[in-house]
């Protein structure tokens, strides 16, 4: 079994080549708990994160991506390294959608970073067709609470999986978007694209 020591500070300033032995190493050897990507969309860099159950994370350049990859670190492993070949089929989907080709993302989701009525209504949101939208309360009727309304604006807040996991389509009752993890254009982006 070869020894691999991650290093004390970013691994995205070791040589290229060095890099991707050290991430094959790790994959290798089962030692890589969260791999990484960053992905260039419409709508700003998106940090891709995965573990070997499925895409874990996805964060907007706005949510600091080295925090979220320090969060990643306390919620889930250390073991974290940019090995983006584990994210090219997201990559290749996230391609697919952001040029209209694709509606739907059929690629493993992990969803540890949500619980309870949170993850409740994560899991209703891809119900939400392409193209439309539902408004909180809706949502919270959705999910199996009615009255649960702020509740719904605080898991679509936290959502582990924008984009992916469409929180975009939830809006208002009276149809403004309300607020986003991307931000409020980046919202208008992907609502205004899939309008179209």
């Amino acid at each position: 079994m070869m020894d691999i020591i991650f290093p004390p500070f970013p691994v995205d300033v070791l040589p290229d080549r060095l890099h991707e032995r050290l991430a094959a190493a790790a994959e290798e050897e089962d030692l890589l708990d969260v791999a990484y990507r960053v992905y260039d969309s419409p709508v700003g860099p998106l940090l891709l994160a995965a573990t070997a159950e499925g895409l874990v994370k996805v964060a907007f350049a706005r949510q600091d991506h080295e925090a979220v990859l320090a969060a990643l670190a306390q919620a889930i492993s250390p073991r974290i390294l940019r090995a983006p070949g584990r994210l090219d089929e997201v990559a290749r989907q996230l391609d697919e959608y952001f040029a209209g080709e694709r509606r739907t993302f059929d690629v493993a989701l992990d969803f540890r970073l949500a619980r309870g009525f949170r993850l409740s209504v994560l899991e209703h949101l891809p119900e939400i067709a392409y193209g439309h939208t539902e408004s909180y309360a809706q949502v919270a009727t959705a999910a199996g609470s009615p009255k649960a309304v702020r509740a719904v604006g605080t898991a679509c807040a936290l959502n582990p999986l924008p984009v992916v996991v469409p929180c975009h389509r939830v809006v208002r009752s009276d149809g403004s978007y309300g607020q986003y993890a991307g931000g409020e254009e980046a919202k208008r982006v992907l609502l205004t694209m899939e309008a179209a």
